[in-house]
This record gives structure tokens, C-alpha cells and sequence, in this order.
């Protein structure tokens, strides 16, 4: 599909009443878990395209400009209003939590096994490691403190037992920084994904924050404290893969782009009817933003959207599926990385004095503070042994034990044995 070539909902017919804004909230016992996944990605998507959009306002003084980009921003603002509100009340936010990073496990590893760009499918496989030891440390919470098994809200299509610790997520800010694409020589997914990955992770990043000081007990806000730290660390590096060097109205058109080809795609993968009439209606609604961001770019800086984005046929769609095989190989080969730099590096061979080092021992100054330490500690103290849904052994023998909490992997040298990162085409 093309979107450049079909005809969208006439813009200021898109406007919602009180009555057609409030959608039917799901079951959340009933529902897929990859259908509350694709409502995470899109609300996540649409808060993107609209404070994208507020940003742009703010870089311009042309009123008429400003005119224009509000006009849409008000019909993303209810787009993202409604897809937020299928989430129903009983649902707690806990549970929420799971499907958010069920989400961070999958849809990360759905975009790195077809990356091209090796750079950017290392930054994928480094932090997926770390959105799978967050489902553990929330999922051992969720039973401790609602007795719910994770392993239900995930449909048993993700895998729950540690990652790359937590407590070695903690690095020094200045290592979170990468190279960004070049949208006009990059492939078309390579630019995609890297606004996909950003938009779902500041999207975690904002909920976590924000339901912090909500949470039921002190340990669970201070574990969504420290996570949405480590999030801010995931944004921060995956932002920086999107192309700095692109003019605003030439990433206006990136971002229209992108939510036409997700809400295609959430279409095409989605099983529940009510939900898929929903990316229908606002797959139109963006193709006709879509149209709308080429006018401005024509406008305002005499290009044709041909000059940003020469094909405008989407690639396969953004199918969310269980990964199991596809973790436990980046698990087995990269859980004793860090990021160094603008790169990543297996702490065994980092020396003494590593900004990483120096920044653990500041944060971390012993594991008994550390809050996703303390949450894994307090159950196995509490029950004997981890709570975990796992098909087999951990990939990493250190990981394996369930009656202690490892701090170890990936923050101490020697800690783990990791072999590298692997591109697609080897």
C-alpha cells in the first residue's frame, strides 16, 4: 500500500462528539495480549506525533503555519484520548504494566530481526535485554502484591525470568548517546523503526513517571521510579538514531508516514473487531494528515514528499508474535554488555576507572538500595524461590538460580560469558 496514493477522511470532517470519543474499554481477561500491546504502541504513537508537533509549533513564528499543524494536533490529541480510554477500569495499573513491556520485548525484537543497519539492530538487541528484565522484576510484583501470574496477561507468548539485571541498567548519561540515520540514504525501515522504538519507549518512560507516586506500596514506587529512569536512558538513545539533520517539515512528513504504515499494519494483524474498526477510522484520518504534512512541506519549502520519502509503498507490516527463540539468543550472547560512548562494550574489558564503573559505584553504592533488587529479594524471602514463566533453562547459567537474585551480570567483570553482537546478514 501506498498511502500518498489513497484518499484520507476530508480533515474537518474528523472531529469526534462526547458520544463517538469515549470507545468500549476491552476484557481484560478476555482480550489478546498482543491487541492491548498494539493499543499501548499507538497511543504511544499518537503522543509522539502530537508533542512532535507542539515542538514544531514552538521552533515557528509563522502564524499561518501554526494554524495548520494545530489543526491536525487536535485531531491526533483525540485519536490518542480514545485509543488510551479501551484500557478498562478494573485493569489495574500493575497489570498495565506488563502489557507495556510485553510490548518493549516483542515489538523490539519484531523490529531488530529485520534490521539492516547493524548499528541500529545492536541498540535493539541492548535494550531489549533490558525491557525483559523489567517484565520480571514488575511480573514477581504483580504476584507478591495481587497475586496475578504474569504469565496469563502475556498469553504465555513472552518469556518471564531475568534479563541483563536491572541494577546494571545504571549508566553514566553521556554512554547513552548514538549516531543518528540519515533518513535520505538509510532504508525506509531502518528510519521507521528508530521513530517506532522511540515513540514506544517514551511512551513507557511518560507512564511510569507519571504513576510513580500512584503506586499501592513503597517498594512498587520506587521500583517505577528506578525503570522509569532506565527508560529515560532508553529514550535518550534511541531518539538519537533519528535523523538530527532533517528539517522539520521533512520529519512532519516522517512522522504522518509512520502512523499510516502503523495503523496499517495494526489493521492487518489486529483479531478483534471492534478494536480493528478503530485503526481502520484512524488510518484514513492520517492518510489524509499524510496529505496534508506534503502540502506544508510543499508550501513552505518547495519539495514534493518524492524528495523525502522516494517510495512510498510500506514494507511488510509490524506483526506483534512471540520471540522466545529470537531473546534467548540475545540473551545468551550479549547480557554482559554496557553501552560505552556512542557504541557498546563487554564490561570485562572495561577499565577500572569507566565512567560506567564510576557512575555505579555513585548510584549504586551496594544492591541492598537498589529497588528492583529489594522487590526480587523480598520474594524469594517471602515464597522460597523467583516467580518466572520460562520454557527452559535461562540461556545464562549465572541467571538461572531462583533463590538468589544475581547483581552481578553485566555490571561485573567476569560476571557472565558473552560472545557479541550479530548483524542479520551474518
Amino acid at each position: 500500500m501506498n498511502p500518498f496514493n489513497e484518499k484520507g477522511k476530508p480533515l474537518h470532517s474528523q472531529f469526534q462528539n462526547w458520544r463517538s470519543l469515549y470507545p468500549h474499554a476491552y476484557d481484560k481477561c478476555e482480550t489478546d495480549p498482543y491487541t492491548k500491546a498494539r493499543i499501548i504502541l499507538m497511543n504511544g504513537t499518537e503522543f509522539e506525533a502530537n508533542w512532535f508537533s507542539h515542538q514544531f509549533s514552538r521552533h515557528v513564528c509563522d502564524a499561518d503555519l501554526r494554524r495548520e499543524l494545530a489543526l491536525v494536533r487536535a485531531v491526533e490529541k483525540q485519536q490518542q484520548q480514545k485509543i488510551s480510554l479501551l484500557k478498562p477500569c478494573n485493569e489495574s495499573a500493575l497489570e498495565h504494566t506488563i502489557s507495556y513491556e510485553q510490548l518493549a520485548v516483542d515489538l523490539t525484537s519484531e523490529l531488530a530481526r529485520r534490521e539492516s543497519d547493524c548499528y541500529v539492530k545492536k541498540a535493539l538487541d541492548f535494550a531489549l535485554l533490558e525491557d525483559f528484565d523489567h517484565l520480571y522484576r514488575y511480573s514477581d510484583l504483580l504476584q507478591m502484591q495481587q497475586g496475578i501470574a504474569a504469565e496469563r496477561i502475556v498469553g504465555r507468548y513472552t518469556e518471564i525470568m531475568p534479563g541483563r539485571p536491572t541494577v546494571s541498567h545504571h549508566r553514566f548519561p553521556m554512554d547513552n548517546v548514538r549516531r543518528c540515520v540519515n533518513s535520505k540514504t538509510a532504508d525506509k525501515q531502518t528510519v521507521l523503526s528508530a521513530m517506532i522504538i522511540t515513540a514506544a519507549e517514551q511512551q513507557t518512560m511518560n507512564y511510569y513517571m507519571n504513576i510513580a507516586d500512584l503506586a499501592e506500596s513503597d517498594i512498587a514506587r520506587r521500583l517505577y521510579e528506578e525503570i522509569a529512569l532506565v527508560e529515560e536512558e532508553h529514550v535518550t538513545q534511541y531518539e538519537d538514531l533519528m535523523d538530527a539533520n532533517a528539517s522539520w517539515a521533512e520529519m512532519l512528513l516522517w512522522h504522518e508516514y509512520n502512523e499510516c504504515y502503523l495503523y496499517w499494519s495494526c489493521l492487518v494483524t489486529e483479531s478483534d473487531e471492534y478494536v480493528k474498526a478503530i485503526w481502520d477510522e484512524n488510518l484514513a484520518m492520517e492518510i489524509e494528515h499524510l496529505h496534508k504534512a506534503a502540502d506544508i512541506l510543499k508550501k513552505y519549502e518547495n519539495k514534493e514528499w518524492q524528495e523525502v520519502i522516494p517510495d512510498g509503498k510500506f514494507p511488510p507490516p509490524i506483526a506483534l508474535h512471540e520471540n522466545i527463540g529470537y531473546v534467548r539468543e540475545i540473551l545468551g550472547s550479549t547480557v554482559q554488555f554496557t553501552s560505552v560512548g556512542e557504541d557498546y562494550c563487554n564490561v570485562d574489558v572495561l577499565p577500572p576507572d569507566a565512567n560506567f564503573f564510576v557512575y555505579q559505584r555513585n548510584v549504586d553504592p551496594t544492591v541492598a538500595m537498589v529497588p528492583s533488587h529489594n522487590v526480587i529479594d523480598m520474594y524469594i524471602r517471602r515464597y522460597g524461590k523467583d516467580y518466572r514463566y520460562e520454557v527452559a533453562p535461562s540461556p545464562v547459567v549465572e541467571l538461572r538460580n531462583r533463590c538468589q537474585d544475581n547483581t552481578s551480570v553485566g555490571r561485573v567483570p567476569a560476571a557472565a560469558q558473552s560472545s557479541g553482537f550479530k548483524c542479520n546478514d551474518q
